[in-house]
């Protein structure tokens, strides 16, 4: 009895998700830093962005989205448009790595399902957790210890559409506010490197992804309806 209860969850589950439709591809665009170090325009793509995601579509309107991104953060006091920060002439390059749930929200119903042209805006949030090396500068000069983890706040918009019969392109941008100050090493999360802070110690880090989605849609027709 119990091997057959397994077997009818099992059985569920699977047909759960086979009446879904869902999303797989991949983001590439650049990426941009917004901090302590370098410029503050907030969308700048300039080095090179790559991920992975995942869309779980609940219904027209509104899915889950999963994904994994990486790039390398630069900036140049140099490039800054605020004097001071030109003075100091401080530089940095960061790797990140990012992980991300979250709800991305549709302005327009997105049914694939539907014939001719489907297209909407979409907003996204949720959650990430990033990778970064601990940085610190001392003596005009920076140092790297062990790469540390943090959270961040995914604040993304953008538009897709459908351009074949299983293929969705989007256009976006998304900045993610991090609960981090480090990521340019202007405040390590070391306490003994507490007398390298510089900047603003109340503001946080951070860092703009933009460009464009390709997913592959699967899964059977799904009901929307309430019978």
């Amino acid at each position: 009895m119990k091997k057959l209860t397994h077997i009818s969850v099992f059985l569920f589950l699977f047909q759960f998700a086979q009446a879904q439709i869902h999303e797989i591809g991949i983001f590439a665009g650049g990426s941009n830093f917004i901090g302590d170090v370098g410029p503050t325009t907030y969308i700048f793509p300039k080095q090179p962005a790559i991920g992975i995601l995942y869309k779980w579509n609940k219904n027209p309107r509104y899915s889950w989205r999963f994904s994994a991104m990486y790039s390398k953060l630069k900036a140049r006091d140099a490039k800054s448009d605020i004097e001071s920060r030109k003075l100091r002439n401080y530089s940095f390059s960061n790797a990140v790595t990012e992980l991300s749930a979250g709800f991305e929200f549709n302005f327009f119903d997105f049914n694939l399902h539907e014939s001719g042209f489907v297209a909407t805006p979409y907003i996204t949030t949720g959650i990430n957790y990033f990778w970064s090396d601990d940085l610190y500068v001392a003596n005009n000069k920076y140092a790297k210890r062990l790469r540390t983890g943090a959270v961040a706040i995914p604040i993304i918009a953008g538009y897709k559409m459908r351009i074949s019969q299983n293929f969705v392109l989007g256009l976006e941008t998304g900045a993610r506010y991090t609960f981090s100050d480090d990521i340019d090493g202007s405040f390590p999360k070391n306490t003994n490197l507490a007398s390298f802070k510089f900047g603003n110690t109340n503001s946080r880090d951070w860092y703009v992804f933009t460009g464009a989605t390709l997913t592959y849609t699967f899964g059977e027709k799904p009901c929307y309806c309430v019978e």
